[in-house]
């Protein structure tokens, strides 16, 4: 994945994701700045070699394949929590030693002795300067084959199995930029050394955020806000407490932007596709009066993007179909990541599995969760419920009455101001900071666990 924006010259960092699924590649894409614009993807680069890179496709195609069959009885629940084992994240509590390495870890570290990533460290290694990673395992290489800069980090859930952590914790050079307080907690569980562990908070969207002041953020949440709380109840209960943190101006100017809008964004591997157009079909009524605008977002599958739109011909809705009904086709990754952060610019609530997009309740985004898959995404799901910016789906065939419902009573508003307040927003910006040696102008972050 690359972005042609920048110059390569502007480069002050490696910035490497993996791009199996979207959650490690969404968040190496909001640090891009550090990198001139572009991202590595470690299995699937320019010069990658050939084994490295059927190594990485083996192990893609096979997480993608089970995730999509956990939808079948039986069959599909068994071999997805048969994977979903290696990838356990074991109980916080009691506090206990949670440095011993399991199987997964060690088969990690086979793969690496073995030369597993040593071609990309090298690359790297060629214009040494700082190596910030999304995942693990390109972090564990640097470490192993000795790169001689520095190695960051950078977690993208709320709690992290102990794959995350080296083999060796107490002895590597990784540095960690964690997601959230319980993911600093988890680490050092793990064994790392609490003096390479920074809580930086998940690195969003600069486009959504606007700089330190969060200019572009509150703009965007005045604006979602009139849309989220048509009867002003929300309003009348907190109207001194918004008009401190967003100022008067915005509170007694804002009109909302766009219609009342909702977005669903499917998975990588594509496994919760019907329930988009179990929203739909709900929704088909209030979306031919215009009383609802709803974004189906394929991801850059084209067989997701065909899917839905012969969804919404069968709806009866053709003639809302890029209006009122939007389904966009993204032809990469890059583009799919820009689109998207666009798209939400005029979203209010973003209803998808509790993956990394949970921490984007920080923008002011309410977040209906859809049944989380893998034990990450447990974590994540309990996370959003503790901030109190997200809540889980009702029954999505009976859409239409209950989410107008939460909307009437003033709960949907509530719980995009609970996401911006209680939810980490700039940890972009402090990861920045942090990897280039800079002195940070934001506050400390408290210890959410």
């Amino acid at each position: 994945m690359a972005s042609h924006s920048h110059k390569p010259s502007e480069r002050k960092a490696w910035v490497i994701d993996v791009n199996m699924g979207y959650g490690h590649s969404r968040a190496a894409y909001a640090l891009k700045d550090l990198s001139g614009g572009e991202v590595i993807s470690a299995n699937d680069y320019r010069g990658i070699p050939a084994e490295d890179k059927k190594l990485w496709r083996e192990s893609r195609e096979w997480y993608e394949a089970i995730s999509r069959m956990k939808p079948i009885p039986v069959v599909g629940n068994f071999l997805f929590e048969a994977m979903d084992y290696w990838q356990q994240i074991p109980q916080f509590y009691p506090r206990r030693d949670l440095s011993k390495p399991n199987m997964q870890l060690k088969q990690i570290y086979r793969m690496i002795k073995k030369g597993l990533g040593k071609h990309l460290v090298q690359t790297c290694s060629e214009h040494p300067m700082p190596f910030v990673t999304t995942f693990f395992i390109p972090a564990f290489a640097a470490d192993y084959h000795d790169y001689p800069g520095d190695i960051w980090c950078v977690t993208t859930d709320a709690d992290i199995s102990r794959t995350w952590a080296p083999l060796n914790p107490h002895q590597s050079r990784i540095r960690y930029l964690a997601s959230n307080g319980r993911v600093v907690e988890r680490l050092k569980l793990y064994g790392v050394r609490e003096e390479q562990i920074y809580l930086t908070g998940f690195p969003l969207p600069k486009e959504l955020i606007g700089g330190p002041q969060s200019t572009v953020m509150k703009d965007l949440l005045a604006s979602r806000l009139c849309n989220l709380d048509p009867h002003d109840i929300f309003y009348s209960r907190y109207q001194r407490t918004l008009k401190a943190e967003l100022g008067p101006l915005r509170c007694q100017q804002s009109k909302a932007s766009h219609p009342l809008t909702l977005t669903y964004s499917v998975g990588g591997a594509g496994a919760q596709r019907v329930l988009g157009v179990n929203i739909l079909n709900s929704l088909r009524a209030r979306i031919a009066r215009h009383e609802i605008r709803l974004n189906l977002i394929p991801g850059i599958r084209p067989d997701m993007v065909r899917y839905y739109t012969r969804a919404v011909h069968e709806a009866g809705l053709k003639k809302e179909l890029g209006s009122w009904v939007c389904v966009p086709k993204f032809e990469n990754r890059a583009a799919y990541f820009s689109g998207f952060n666009e798209i939400l610019k005029t979203t209010d609530i973003l209803w998808t599995k509790p993956s990394e997009l949970s921490f984007y309740c920080g923008l002011g985004i309410a977040v209906i969760m859809a049944p989380p898959i893998g034990s990450q995404e447990e974590f994540n799901r309990v996370w959003l419920g503790y901030v109190g910016g997200g809540v889980s789906q009702n029954d999505p065939r009976f859409t239409s009455e209950w989410l107008f419902d939460w909307i009437h009573s003033g709960g949907v508003a509530r719980m995009a101001w609970n996401g911006y307040i209680e939810a980490p927003t700039h940890g972009t910006y402090r990861i920045e900071d942090l990897v280039l040696g800079r002195e940070s102008e934001l506050h400390s972050l408290p210890l959410i666990v």
